[in-house]
């Protein structure tokens, strides 16, 4: 070995050498003598033997305590048990059955989610039952596809934001190519799209084309992609479509949560009309949909909406040591999500809402919007605040109601026209400047990245009852408020993606 010939300048810290190789006597001597152990990997394993019994696993053995993000407070330790763990791989292990996709010791799975990610996991776990090889990134979104090149996967789980990513980046390569190549993608692009549409399955929709066309989009997964798998946020539909038609891969997209041990919904892969959609419940859970009338959802009307509701093997048996937020949550053995769901004429569900005024961004990110438009309306040019945000888009917006006298008092020596406060609101100077203050704010309250804001509308007039904008005791109507400023938040995303107000 050669490590041996170094060690008579090292033997102060090493004491223990492992060799995967055999290893000799007299190399053993020659290590002995400077006080360092020596052994053979098969002698190295004969020193774990165990003198006594392992007690008897059972199913109701915890496996593990993930917790929870803790945006809405204290993180909360979601108790799994090896019968919820085991349940959810079989379950998965089933989903790329049904998706054709049968997993063996000749796949590769590309891992960058964090193992503390209960979706992960799940996946790493069921390529282990496998027998699967499992690649891990060196750790920088900016080499990512890169890593991937390197490892050459034969299946990938990835977040909306990561997909979004790529997609941006081959839609932006197809648009600075030459037209006759750009009318050429197009052209096959349109054809299997259509063809996925008629009900043909992805890999027979087109595949002169697929070897002509999309090759280079599918040499940039490494080329041996077989299965993608998207979670933790809703995928935009118009990037699902795209990554369906020119990846060369199935991909599903699946919802579940820590306390439902990852996914319990997931797409078909060549049912198309599951597009937009996070597909039915998986083989371990059951699902309803319960009212919410204070919201307006109905799940017995003729399109059902309500809260998902779960229950099955694969459900948490409680957060550790909180039975008092476990018993929030289990009611009569249902699981209540707090996701607004929307039942489909096929089966699928879609995630439409959430009960709570939690959502997450397309990176997977949760945002606790009251506590940070509590921060925000800190801010002394601020009188009212509503922040929205979706799990299509990664950053958040807001409508805000001024403080009348100090933006006026501000105008006066930043503006060189009189103006009425109408028009004031809607002076490009005059939002950026509140934008500023308001992320000034954020920022001496250390809120993180992605809970400031990107852009701002100025509402001159009060949010107010009569427009059913406001309760009685001023709590923001949210679901109203989107529908009525439905339009200037669109334009509002669309400024934040292009130039700055």
């Amino acid at each position: 070995m050669q490590i041996l010939s170094c060690l008579p300048r090292c033997c102060l810290y090493l004491k223990t050498i492992v060799s995967f190789a055999n290893v000799s006597s007299s190399q053993k001597k020659e290590a002995e003598e400077l006080g360092v152990s020596c052994f053979s990997w098969e002698e190295f394993l004969q020193l774990g033997t165990l003198d006594c019994e392992l007690p008897p696993k059972k199913k109701t053995n915890i496996s593990t305590i993930m917790y929870t993000s803790g945006t809405t407070g204290e993180p909360k330790g979601v108790v799994l048990t090896n019968q919820a763990i085991v349940a959810e791989v079989l379950s998965v292990d089933q989903m790329f059955v049904v998706t054709g996709k049968v997993c063996s010791e000749e796949d590769t799975y590309f891992s960058f989610l964090p193992l503390a990610h209960i979706y992960d996991q799940i996946i790493e776990t069921h390529c282990i039952h496998k027998g699967c090889s499992i690649g891990f990134w060196q750790g920088d979104v900016r080499y990512l596809m890169e890593d991937i090149q390197e490892l050459k996967p034969t299946m990938f789980s990835g977040v909306p934001r990561v997909y979004d990513r790529i997609y941006t980046g081959i839609s932006n390569k197809i648009s600075s190519g030459g037209a006759l190549s750009k009318k050429l993608f197009e052209f096959a692009y349109n054809y299997k799209l259509g063809n996925m549409k008629k009900g043909m399955p992805q890999n027979k929709a087109a595949p002169l084309l697929d070897s002509l066309v999309f090759s280079k989009i599918r040499e940039a997964f490494g080329g041996r992609l077989q299965a993608m798998l998207s979670g933790a946020a809703p995928l935009p539909i118009h990037v699902e479509e795209f990554l369906r038609v020119t990846s060369g891969a199935p991909l599903t997209q699946g919802y579940g949560l820590t306390e439902s041990c990852s996914g319990c919904f997931t797409s078909l892969a060549d049912v198309f009309n599951m597009i937009g959609t996070v597909g039915v419940p998986m083989t371990t859970v059951e699902a309803r949909l319960e009212s919410v009338p204070e919201m307006g959802y109905d799940a017995l009307s003729s399109v059902p909406r309500g809260e998902i509701c779960l229950r099955g093997n694969t459900l948490f048996s409680g957060y550790y040591k909180r039975p008092d937020l476990t018993e929030e949550v289990i009611v009569d053995g249902w699981f209540h999500t707090g996701d607004i769901g929307e039942w489909q004429p096929n089966g699928a569900m879609k995630i439409i809402d959430r009960k709570k005024n939690i959502f997450k961004l397309s990176q997977g990110e949760y945002v606790a919007v009251e506590s940070i438009e509590n921060i925000y309306l800190q801010c002394p040019l601020t009188t009212l605040i509503w922040v929205y945000g979706n799990s299509f888009e990664s950053f958040l917006v807001a409508v805000v109601v001024p403080d009348r006298k100090a933006l006026e008092d501000w105008a006066v020596n930043h503006l060189h026209e009189a103006v009425d406060f109408k028009s004031l609101c809607e002076n490009p100077k005059a939002r950026k400047y509140v934008l500023d203050e308001l992320n000034s704010t954020a920022q001496k309250h250390k809120l993180r990245g992605f809970e400031m804001l990107k852009a701002v509308h100025l509402e001159p007039t009060p949010f107010d009852i009569e427009k059913d904008l406001i309760t009685p005791t001023f709590k923001l109507k949210r679901p109203q408020l989107l529908k009525y400023y439905k339009d200037k938040i669109d334009q509002l995303y669309s400024e934040a993606k292009g130039s700055k107000p």
